[in-house]
């Protein structure tokens, strides 16, 4: 009878070493805890990106404002009839 019930006991020994140390055991469960948490905000930070370039092509689609801005500021383009003053800052 003793032996069966070491025997038992050293099974549920393994058992629980293989649960907590093994391949899928602790270990495992925090690392990929904490590559969960890199990928979320991995995802919010795309999330954020996608959410402004969804409302820019709104704008663009929408209104010719946007387009307006646009061609002003990155093609530098003016309207007919309108001067153009650049200020720059003095330099010490």
């Amino acid at each position: 009878m003793r032996l069966v019930t070491l025997a038992l006991v050293a099974l549920l020994a393994l058992v629980q070493a293989e649960l907590w140390f093994g391949k899928g055991g602790v270990p495992r469960m925090l690392e990929l805890r904490s590559k969960l948490a890199a990928q979320q905000a991995a995802n919010d930070t795309a999330r954020h990106r996608n959410e402004q370039l969804a409302a820019e092509v709104n704008d663009l689609k929408e209104g010719l404002e946007m387009v307006e801005e646009k061609a002003r500021f990155e093609l530098g383009m003016i309207k007919p009839d309108e001067i153009l003053v650049q200020l720059s800052t003095p330099r010490h």
